[in-house]
């Protein structure tokens, strides 16, 4: 079980939602279509002692933010006045939820607030959150997500080099192309355009049947690839359990996961080689530790999807640590961005995950 921890006495006191929708620097085509901007809903959770903690949640769709901002309503409604002690504020949420369930917008409200309450806590204790869960502060090696979506060859072998800035040492390509000849064709263009020690992954956001996973999966098993990600539907744990035995490259999945249920479930069908938790899916802070004590007890490394200026923090008191997923899509609107030096991500000095809002920006992106 995760470590535990001592709570200062906080006590929830109000929650407010603010849209935001960001442009991002590299435009992100995947097989399930492109992005060119990001849905952010920002969310701050008042206490009763003045202490702020903060958190954003990537909404996929503009359209979803009000959804969820109403059910951020009901969780204020349900939290207002209750201790701030994470374990025990997601079991009264989960109660309150039951009927409806704690999927879809639910979770997304519940994980959002309980990566708040995680950074008051820390920043009320007046230290870094990953100081605050009893780790380190150590730098976290990171691959770069930014880019290399669905694109002309040319283009990506571009894109390719200038995801190299800052060190990276590993970034990440979006697979996915109507035929494997693309794919393979997309892979040698940025291959050539990298140094040979860079590794590459690729992603297919679940664009392939299993035949066909098996097809292109035994052609990339030729290319070096450091893993082969959500080649198929994500929760089809049977067909994801057959290509990590017939392939060579490591299958990752995870940022799928609902709860550290869905999680526990893939292992035990043997789906995956690696696992990446989205902080959201996962059940926020919270939702993240069980899901780390689960990845120790089965001895799998286990890496983040999304959220690094959280993820970070978390990763480090991660027994199975693996990579950071950073992506750059919320730098616009925080007063100090995620550094990443020589391939890996600083954990700033801060209280708590160290974000802070940059109130112009928001204003600027304000749905």
């Amino acid at each position: 079980m995760p470590q535990s921890v001592k709570f200062p006495g906080l006590t929830v006191h109000h929650l407010r939602a603010v849209g935001v929708e960001v442009p991002i620097t590299y435009a992100l085509g995947t097989s399930r279509g492109r992005i060119t901007k990001a849905p952010l809903l920002l969310i701050d959770v008042e206490t009763a002692e003045g202490v702020t903690g903060r958190a954003y949640l990537w909404c996929y769709f503009r359209q979803a933010m009000p959804a969820i901002a109403s059910i951020l309503q009901a969780v204020e409604e349900r939290a207002r006045g209750e201790a701030m002690v994470p374990d025990d504020l997601s079991a009264k949420l989960t109660e309150r939820f039951a009927l409806i369930g704690v999927q879809g917008i639910v979770r997304m409200a519940m994980a959002g607030f309980d990566v708040a309450c995680w950074d008051a806590l820390a920043v009320a204790a007046g230290v870094p959150l990953a100081r605050y869960l009893g780790a380190e502060l150590r730098r976290i090696p990171a691959y770069n997500s930014c880019g290399l979506g669905l694109m002309p060859v040319d283009a990506l072998a571009d894109e390719a080099s200038r995801l190299l800035d800052g060190g990276f040492r590993a970034i990440k390509l979006r697979l996915g192309y109507p035929t494997l000849a693309e794919d393979l064709a997309a892979v040698h263009a940025v291959k050539k355009r990298i140094p040979g020690n860079v590794a590459l992954m690729v992603d297919y956001n679940q664009a392939l049947g299993v035949e066909e996973a098996l097809v292109r999966g035994r052609a990339l098993d030729r290319e070096d690839i450091a893993w082969l990600e959500e080649p198929i539907r994500h929760d089809d744990y049977a067909g994801a359990a057959r290509l990590a035995r017939e392939l060579l490259m490591p299958l990752q999945i995870g940022e799928n996961f609902s709860l550290v249920g869905g999680m526990r479930a893939a292992l035990d069908a043997g789906a995956c080689d690696l696992v990446m938790p989205d902080l959201e899916r996962i059940g926020g802070v919270t939702g993240w530790r069980r899901a780390a004590a689960l990845a120790a007890e089965r001895k799998i490394k286990m890496s983040s999807h999304l959220y690094p200026e959280t993820s970070v923090h978390l990763l480090a008191a991660t027994q199975t640590a693996h990579f950071l997923e950073y992506v750059d899509w919320a730098d616009k609107i925080v007063q100090e961005p995620l550094r990443i030096v020589d391939g890996e991500a600083v954990i700033p000095e801060r209280p708590g995950h160290g974000i802070v809002w940059n109130a112009a920006a928001v204003e600027r992106y304000r749905v």
